[in-house]
């Protein structure tokens, strides 16, 4: 998503690049790869003697930025899982599959998508990471326990990155995809870690996907409180359809991806 940051200079801007003995004008037309450069304002200018980052050093931090949450998401294990692989012709499934190529094209407020085991909840949440990763959101797919042993093993002597940073990549993130909400182990830290997640989400309308196979009432009273706030999400998608798993082959699959597995 686009950010307010100080745009870098231009071919025809009046900025002044800050250089470095090691640096190379080849390396970026901008700022001879420093990663910062300074405006050619006059004294007593607010942006005077100020340094600000160059496009190429915020686009390498986006970059790190991305790799870090794809390293938490695990999404290589379904990559597979995109619209054009999901059978929207299934009974029950196409509401949900309808609104959630909405919020793929355009990710905002909140989407939530209640129903069985293997009705399609998890192939949609992953289709729609699929294609706004290709659209270049930073976005963490996540099972919610898995998210949640992910944050606790940072406490570890051989983690390599601190709680702190990888809290904040979970909060941060472009759009955040909550996979199986409740069925996490219900330790007081848990719970807690997991409220703290999405009430920051929440306090600043951040788009948001939750699926869960749980009944409201099995949810944290403190979590379903938000997940129902009209202002974000308009309504819970209810996916009432048969598990995939023991529909016809010939029934699991869109005519074009008959020969790829589906979850």
């Amino acid at each position: 998503m686009s950010r307010n940051i100080p745009a870098a200079p231009t071919a025809t801007s009046s900025a002044v690049a800050v250089t470095s003995p090691t640096s190379s004008s080849a390396e970026c037309p901008h700022c001879g790869g420093a990663g910062f450069y300074k405006k050619a304002v006059p004294y007593g200018h607010p942006d005077f003697a100020k340094l600000f980052p160059c496009v190429c050093k915020l686009a390498e931090q986006e970059q790190r930025d991305a790799a870090r949450l794809l390293e938490i998401s695990n999404l290589a294990a379904f990559l597979d899982k995109t619209f054009e692989t999901f059978n929207p012709n299934v009974p029950g499934v196409r509401r949900a599959y309808l609104r959630a190529q909405e919020y793929a094209r355009h990710p905002r407020g909140w989407l939530i998508l209640f129903g069985n085991y293997g009705c399609g909840k998890t192939h949609l949440a992953a289709a729609i990471a699929n294609q706004l990763l290709r659209n270049h959101y930073r976005v963490l797919f996540a099972i919610v326990p898995d998210l949640l042993d992910h944050l606790r093993s940072t406490f570890g002597p051989s983690s390599e990155i601190e709680y702190d940073q990888r809290f904040e990549d979970i909060r941060e993130a472009d759009v955040l995809i909550l996979d199986d909400l409740g069925t996490e182990n219900t330790t007081p830290w848990a719970r807690e870690k997991l409220f703290q997640i999405i009430n920051h989400r929440y306090n600043f309308a951040l788009p948001t996907v939750i699926t869960s196979n749980r009944k409201p009432e099995e949810i944290d009273p403190r979590i379903f409180s938000r997940m129902s706030d009209r202002a974000l999400c308009e309504e819970h998608i209810i996916i009432d359809a048969a598990d995939y798993r023991r529909l016809p082959i010939a029934q699991r699959y869109p005519v074009s991806g008959a020969q790829r597995r589906l979850k």
